[in-house]
Parts: structure tokens; C-alpha cells; sequence
């Protein structure tokens, strides 16, 4: 599901400014991207992998249980990301920058905070950074620091936390809002869907009879008052007759 409603670029591009806290004109989305560069080293399949306008790359995951390896995890999928960016004869200074953002239903380091923020700096001098470009966030559903957050992150990750009757309730932030509706669009094209195998069987049924194209269309009724129908959907069935 959280795959599904970050394929949606606005989704995406809300969500990427208020976890990164900068301004993104644009994203392009790929959901589930797989990167696998050998058969004997180990591939990774990325949740949602984004470019904005500037190239900055993002990696977002959704992550339900604790796990131990979450730091060296990041390490890889910044190097995973970082392995298809370079033609040859590229310079480094034409790497882009890239974020990895882990979502967790957790507290990952038990400091109670709402958003963990990891870069490349000098432990003699924390001024100092090492200028790689690249981030890792970790944010917590677990958080209690609401007073350091923005109001629009700390509720998102209430609305991420709630169970499956709190998340349908009504919550005042706006992009949480949009996202209650994204969802059960996606709920409703997945319902349509499946209604959809149940009836193709009938449409089947009629082919030799030459009755498939009011058939099709009376399928496409019953479909639409339950939802409003795809359009990749609808052709789907109207294909049936040919």
C-alpha cells in the first residue's frame, strides 16, 4: 500500500520535502526499483526510488520491526544508488546527491525523536563536513519531541502509527488528508480489480455468442457503483470483445 500511494509524484514530492526539509519543484517516482549489478553479490529492490529536478536522488523504505542492521543497510542502498549514476568518463563532481529515508514503526536509536538525521562530518571538527552529498533519515513513528518538529511531519507519522481504524479517522493536517484519499483510491481500484477476474470469466463466456460487447459495457456498471473505474481498467474489459 505505501508503495502504491508513493508512486503518486505529488505524494511523493509532499512527503520528500517535509522529511528532507527543503523545496522540491518535481519528482519523477519508480516504485519497487531493482537493482541488481551481479548474480553472485546481493541486488536490492528499493520501496520508492525518486529524482527531483535537481537530480537529487531518494530512496524511501518503509520499515514495520526493528532491526539491527539498519545503519550498514543504508550504506548499501546509498552505494546501489550510487553505481548506476556514473557513465564512463564522468567526474565524481557529477554524482548526485541522494537520500536514504527509512519510515519506522519504532523508535531505531531509543532517543524519542521524530526524525534522525545522519551525514559525513569530521569527529575532531563536527563543523566540518565531508561534502559527499549524501543523507540518511530515519524517521520515528515513536517520537515524543513534537516541540522541534514541524506539525505537518509529527502528524504524518501519527497517521503512520495509527491502526487500521485511526488511520480512517479524521485528522486536520492537510497532506495526511490527501493521503487518506490516495489510499482508499487505491483500495477501491484493487476492490475493482478483483471484481473485475471474477466477471472476466463471463466475459468470456460470451465471446462466441456475440453479445461480448453489451456485456462489457454492463460490467463496466456494476464496477462504477462501486468506484470510479480506471481508465487502463475499463479498456481492459472493453479489450474483452475484440
Amino acid at each position: 500500500m505505501f508503495g502504491a500511494v508513493m508512486s503518486d509524484a505529488e505524494n511523493c514530492r509532499r512527503f520528500l520535502e517535509m522529511a528532507a526539509g527543503f523545496s522540491i519543484e518535481r519528482v519523477e517516482v519508480i516504485k519497487e526499483k531493482s537493482m541488481v549489478y551481479h548474480p553472485e553479490y546481493k541486488g536490492v529492490r528499493l520501496d520508492v526510488f525518486a529524482r527531483d529536478e535537481k537530480n537529487t536522488h531518494y530512496n524511501v523504505e518503509m520499515q514495520m520491526l526493528p532491526q539491527a542492521e539498519l545503519g550498514r543497510r543504508s550504506r548499501y542502498y546509498h552505494g546501489q544508488m550510487d553505481a548506476e549514476t556514473l557513465l564512463s568518463g564522468s567526474t565524481y563532481g557529477m554524482l548526485p546527491d541522494s537520500y536514504v529515508i527509512f519510515i519506522c514503526d519504532f523508535d531505531p536509536f531509543g532517543e524519542k525523536k521524530y526524525r534522525y538525521t545522519f551525514e559525513n562530518r569530521c569527529l575532531e571538527n563536527p563543523n566540518l563536513g565531508l561534502g559527499s552529498g549524501e543523507r540518511t533519515l530515519f524517521l520515528s513513528t515513536a517520537g515524543e519531541n513534537e516541540e522541534d518538529e514541524p506539525e505537518e511531519l509529527v502528524q504524518f507519522l501519527k497517521y503512520v502509527k495509527a491502526d487500521l481504524e485511526e488511520s480512517e479517522s479524521s485528522f486536520e493536517d492537510e497532506y495526511v488528508q490527501m493521503l487518506q484519499k490516495a489510499v482508499r483510491h487505491v483500495k477501491e481500484s484493487r476492490e475493482l480489480e478483483e471484481k473485475f477476474m471474477v466477471l472476466e470469466e463471463m466475459l468470456q463466456d460470451e465471446r462466441e455468442e456475440g453479445r461480448t460487447e453489451g456485456r462489457a459495457l454492463a460490467v463496466i456498471e456494476l464496477l462504477e457503483t462501486i468506484g470510479e473505474v480506471p481508465q487502463s481498467l475499463r479498456e481492459k474489459i472493453l479489450g474483452q470483445t475484440d
